[in-house]
């Protein structure tokens, strides 16, 4: 047998597996915290994945081998997928080199991108990978976006704050490809503007190493010591849920859809990579103006809940604008899913009312104290009795009382269900048998236009029975059974049907499926750098601790860029006094209904933020509707 393979250019639009910033490529993006999660993020339908490689990643607690970012990397590119590394913390001098070091290594690897917080690394020699702007580098001005755009970024994460009116701003002044949170995780503070945790604990959240001291309980009170609200998550907010509004992103701009959680189980991974995948293809099935970013359908074997994977409740943040209950103050851990009220203690458990909904031994329940703990426990056995729900534990619950409202935290089907393989994830091929001069030719074109064929040297003798002939010869080229493919059209093209064993049939299908792949791989190019613009500006002269410049490279980078004035970062432990340790969107004076703005005749009053021991002094900036948290270094 002989193969050739071709690989179709359309100059209108680029090839798909090119990965060049075009406008109808939706990505979806989903986080990997090693080898296994990216492989399954694939498998479950990412068009893309990020990963933290062997250092300088915002989340230290993920790191990961260049052996296994390489393997991720053949796994992924198979379907035309991405995989980007997060090499996003801010570097200190002596780190320089070997982060200079490291970005080749990853690049010889096979990533497709580097996610970049600190712009030093742009004066250095890097390879030619394209660079992605983090979320750090506080991205929510059309102005400073065009900036990263010129300095040779082609991709940016916008701040997760934004409306959609703020968006479509910035892409209508900007031809970058625009990345936006969609689900996960929110940072209470502008991303790349939280120097809290560094304050408090020396642990520096953009070096990856934050603390969440927005999760911890606090309480609000006045200069004088007068409590106003007590022992309270007043920073901790909902998780991020744009199920409802993935096409009006879209209409705004954005191309690239991520998901947050590289520190996330692998249940949370599958279930919600799954579920934004589902949503992603109906819109894309619905409009031809769009296409997926990689190859491939993925069927599962569990329907995507994200209600049922770790999260803190739901909101869709500023997106529409401010609105209450965005944050989730009475526990910044996972509740899970209200199922209904005690309606009886007995010695052995409790009976609930509430939805009807199965429930399973090994469940997770949990409720709150009236101290407000949350407190979870495991379920043991499920009895139906006279219509009735009995839960029974395996031992006594203290605190458990009639009225007691219980959630569901694990579901134990569920998980078994995410444990196993879930998913199954194909490329969809047309093939052709058809006479040639020596005998047959196979010729396979999948989903994206790429093709392959190959030809069988054969005597073309005549089938006895053409319709067995026939129906034989699909079924045999139909067997894709453990490849990457699923015949989307199989076509017969003979003048009369020829008689053609099954076994030199499938021979002919594993010969041509063997071409496809060397096909599909072949034409796997890998995104370019994009060129820098000379002359470029920075849009401000003066950059105080809150630009993030660590080390000199990142000076040099913003004097040749027209900055005048360069305050070290706040790592440097240079800024004495009290200064802005958070800047947020979310305003507690709004959520605790203490607003002048928006309720009449109410005077502004002071407010201090006491967490443990220290108190942390709140300043308002009402022109621009955003609340700073005051504090000082902790020596």
């Amino acid at each position: 047998m002989t193969g050739i393979f071709c690989l179709p250019i359309d100059s209108e639009t680029m090839h798909p597996q090119t990965h060049h910033h075009t406008l109808n490529r939706l990505e979806l993006l989903a986080p990997a915290k090693n080898l296994a999660y990216g492989i399954e993020a694939i498998n479950h339908g990412a068009d893309a994945v990020y990963m933290g490689g062997p250092a300088f990643g915002a989340r230290s607690a993920a790191g990961n081998s260049l052996d296994d970012i390489e393997a991720l990397v053949r796994h992924a590119h198979r379907f035309g997928a991405q995989v980007f590394v997060a090499f996003n913390t801010l570097l200190h001098d002596h780190e320089l080199e070997q982060a200079r070091r490291l970005t080749h290594q990853i690049y010889q690897a096979g990533a497709d991108a580097l996610i970049v917080q600190d712009m030093g690394l742009l004066a250095l020699d890097l390879p030619p990978i394209a660079l992605h702007a983090s979320t750090q580098t506080d991205n929510r001005t059309p102005q400073k976006v065009k900036f990263l755009q010129d300095v040779g970024f082609s991709q940016v994460v916008l701040a997760r704050e934004l409306s959609l009116a703020q968006i479509r701003e910035i892409s209508a002044a900007t031809n970058v490809q625009l990345e936006f949170f969609i689900h996960g995780a929110l940072c209470v503070s502008y991303s790349g503007q939280c120097n809290i945790s560094h304050a408090r604990t020396g642990r520096s959240a953009n070096r990856g190493e934050c603390a969440q001291l927005c999760r911890l309980p606090c309480s609000l009170q006045k200069p004088d010591g007068e409590v106003l609200v007590a022992d309270s998550h007043l920073l901790s907010l909902k998780d991020m849920d744009q199920t409802d509004n993935l096409e009006a992103l879209i209409a705004a701009g954005i191309r690239s859809f991520k998901i947050e959680g590289r520190l996330k189980g692998l249940d949370y991974v599958k279930n919600v990579t799954a579920w934004y995948r589902k949503k992603l293809d109906a819109i894309l099935d619905s409009r031809s103006d769009l296409v997926a970013a990689s190859a491939g359908r993925c069927s599962y074997s569990f329907e995507p809940d994200p209600k049922k994977s770790f999260n803190r409740g739901a909101t869709d943040y500023f997106l529409h604008g401010r609105q209450q209950g965005i944050d989730s103050t009475k526990s910044p851990k996972y509740v899970g899913e209200p199922l209904g009220r005690v309606t009886r203690v007995t010695k052995d458990g409790i009976e609930i009312d509430g939805k009807q909904v199965t429930l399973n031994n090994g469940d997770g329940l949990g409720f709150f104290k009236p101290n407000k703990e949350l407190v979870g426990m495991r379920l043991n056995k499920v009895e139906e009795r006279a219509g009735r729900k009995q839960l029974l534990f395996s031992e006594s619950i203290p605190g458990l009382k009639v009225g007691t409202e219980i959630y569901r935290n694990h579901d134990q089907a569920f998980s078994k269900m995410l444990e196993k393989a879930s998913a199954d994830r194909r490329i969809r091929v047309d093939m052709q048998l058809a006479e040639c001069e020596v005998g047959v030719q196979l010729a396979l074109t999948d989903e994206q236009g790429i093709c392959a064929a190959v030809t069988l040297s054969c005597d073309k003798q005549l089938a006895d029975n053409p319709e067995r002939a026939l129906q034989q010869a699909r079924d045999q080229l139909g067997k894709l059974g453990n490849t990457l493919f699923v015949a989307r059209k199989i076509e017969l093209a003979f003048t009369y049907p020829l008689f053609i064993a099954a076994s030199m049939l499938n021979g002919l299908r594993r010969d041509g499926i063997a071409a496809l792949e060397e096909a599909r791989l072949a034409s796997y190019q890998r995104p370019e750098r994009r060129i820098a613009l000379r002359d470029v500006s920075y849009p401000q002269h003066r950059l105080s601790y809150l630009g993030n410049v660590l080390n000199s490279a990142a000076e040099q980078f913003f004097r040749e860029h027209g900055v005048e004035r360069i305050a070290p970062a706040y790592e440097a432990n240079r800024e004495e006094g009290e200064v802005v340790l958070m800047i947020t969107k979310h305003c507690i004076r709004y959520s605790q209904n203490l607003c002048p703005k928006e309720v009449p005749g109410l005077k502004a009053e002071p407010l201090e933020l006491k967490m443990g021991k220290d108190s942390l002094r709140l300043r308002f900036d009402c022109h621009r509707c955003e609340m700073q948290v005051m504090g000082s270094l902790k020596r």
